[in-house]
């Protein structure tokens, strides 16, 4: 997919959806992961698992051999993928740079609210609420090696930090 290839995570409401679509919308190669990449499966085996409630979080994997041949296309000068997967650390090396997008929990919790009840995190799913603050605090899901990008920021600000980084990132390895 791109010469350069970044990985974009951060927790739920974090805002990576919200800022895949404007890398979109700005020209930028970018792979929503949830929508193209994920399914339900063990994140050890890859092996797909029914799941439902919770665990679906906990099994929520992309599809390892398509992330590999996506990071081995060159056609792109930069590919963003976007999105949280549970099997990162199985591909994690294969790119460039990680971005986490972070949030304080007063702008997570705005965000979670103003999501639909029925919609992941939303007010009518507590327990999933509960994950998804639980997982804000401690980090547990997130890279260590990253780069950590402000995204209480205006969205415009946000991708204009992370094409600047990316291009940076670009500029160190020649």
């Amino acid at each position: 997919m791109g010469r350069r290839n970044f990985l974009i995570e951060g927790s739920s409401g974090s805002g990576k959806t919200s800022v895949c679509d404007e890398l979109v919308r700005r020209g930028c190669h970018a792979i929503h992961g949830d929508r193209e990449l994920a399914y339900q499966g063990d994140p050890d085996t890859g092996e797909e698992v029914d799941v439902s409630g919770l665990e679906i979080h906990h099994h929520q994997i992309w599809h390892l051999e398509t992330v590999k041949t996506l990071v081995r296309d060159r056609r792109d000068e930069m590919t963003f993928f976007c999105e949280g997967s549970r099997n990162l650390m199985k591909f994690v090396d294969l790119f460039d740079a990680v971005f986490v997008l972070e949030v304080d929990v007063e702008t997570l919790t705005r965000r979670l609210d103003a999501r639909a009840d029925d919609e992941w995190g939303g007010r009518g799913r507590h327990t999933v609420r509960d994950l998804i603050l639980r997982l804000h605090r401690t980090k547990e899901d997130m890279p260590r090696q990253s780069i950590l990008i402000d995204a209480t920021a205006p969205l415009r600000e946000v991708v204009d930090e992370l094409l600047q980084r990316s291009r940076a990132a670009g500029e160190a390895d020649r």
